[in-house]
């Protein structure tokens, strides 16, 4: 399976370079539907305006909400959406709490940082992909399951009627 490379991406930086080498990165990978925002609140803003991330690719250490504070805010209303760390901080304390805070992964920014978090965001679209059409057949499966029981509904209905 191939990624989709259609999802909403937000990159959340305060470092104006960094944030347009990493935006400029997943481009060039293929990935057009990038959003670029310079700080937390910024990113919140966007929120208001009803443009939800399917996923969320921020730094740690930021000026004003950190990148923790930017997680939580956003997962509070918006479950389904999913972040990557992409930070220079290497507290391993840090990295446990926004996993257990529910990103999917933590990169901390090094020469290969860029080929990690693409192969990151491939991954984490597959995945997305899978959960977006297993959910699909899901409701097909029910929808099934509905037709097949209103026909044996209507069977025996019209079996007792036509026999009275």
């Amino acid at each position: 399976m191939t990624a989709n490379k259609n999802y909403l991406i937000f990159v959340v930086d305060d470092n104006k370079i960094l944030n347009r080498v990493t935006t400029e990165h997943l481009k060039k990978n293929g990935y057009f539907n990038v959003r670029s925002f310079f700080s937390g609140e910024e990113c919140l803003d966007s929120l208001k305006k009803r443009l939800i991330p399917d996923i969320v690719v921020e730094d740690y250490n930021m000026t004003g909400m950190n990148g923790i504070d930017v997680l939580k805010a956003v997962k509070k209303k918006h479950l389904q959406t999913q972040f990557i760390f992409l930070t220079s901080n290497d507290d391993i304390e840090i990295a446990v709490n926004t996993i257990k805070y529910g990103a999917f992964d933590y990169i901390v920014k090094d020469s290969m940082s860029m080929e990690k978090l693409v192969y990151k965001i491939d991954t984490l679209s597959e995945f997305l992909q899978l959960q977006k059409n297993n959910t699909q057949a899901g409701w097909l499966k029910i929808a099934l399951i509905i037709v097949v029981l209103l026909a044996i509904f209507l069977s025996a209905y019209l079996y007792f009627v036509l026999a009275a």
